[in-house]
């Protein structure tokens, strides 16, 4: 009787290790590897003057609460505009990264870029920013206020979209998967106007 008890003590101990350093290596592993980014400087270049100003600004955190990102808003008037909404603490905006970076590249000549780190750490967002770089700013939202304006109200990730006139037209709540996916919202929401769901 002692002998099972200790055999079925030993195989749940080893079931248990080997489960735990599964999920362990699961968690550590998304989002943390570091995401190269395009050569920003080459795929941007020639970028009308408000979006080479944006661009300026690239990986920065910026201060200035709702006015300066409304502020930044009608500067772009014009353009359209997308705004991805993240934190450094969120799994799935971690993982949303490198599709910014790559459509930002390969769009940022004719859209705008910005984004909105929401109810982060500072320090956090910044280390987060030093591997996964971003062509445009982020606007510190450390009350999650600028989210709540945006209408970001399931969660992060979301993305905002705004027309050329700087009217929200769209908010999406969670990840986008693909570049191609994202491409195919900014042509929707960005270009096509507001959404008639």
């Amino acid at each position: 009787m002692k002998l099972a008890v200790h055999r079925y003590l030993l195989v749940f101990t080893v079931l248990t290790a080997l489960f735990g350093a599964a999920v362990l290596s699961g968690c550590g592993s998304e989002g943390e590897e570091p995401s190269p980014a395009p050569d920003y400087a080459k795929k941007l270049a020639g970028a009308p003057a408000p979006l080479a100003s944006l661009y300026k600004q690239g990986n920065e955190l910026l201060s200035g609460g709702q006015s300066a990102f409304d502020d930044r808003i009608a500067s772009l008037q014009g353009y359209p505009v997308v705004v991805n909404i993240w934190a450094s603490w969120c799994g799935p905006c971690r993982a949303e990264f490198p599709v910014f970076q790559q459509t930002a590249a390969a769009m940022g000549k004719e859209v705008a870029f910005l984004g909105v780190n929401s109810e982060d750490n500072d320090d956090a967002a910044e280390t987060f920013l030093s591997t996964h770089q971003v062509p445009y700013p982020s606007y510190i939202d450390p009350d999650g206020s600028i989210a709540g304006d945006l209408k970001a109200t399931h969660g992060y990730p979301a993305t905002a979209f705004f027309d050329r006139d700087g009217i929200l037209s769209y908010t999406h709540s969670g990840p986008f998967e693909s570049q191609e996916e994202l491409e195919e919202a900014i042509r929707t929401y960005a270009y096509g106007g507001p959404d008639s769901d």
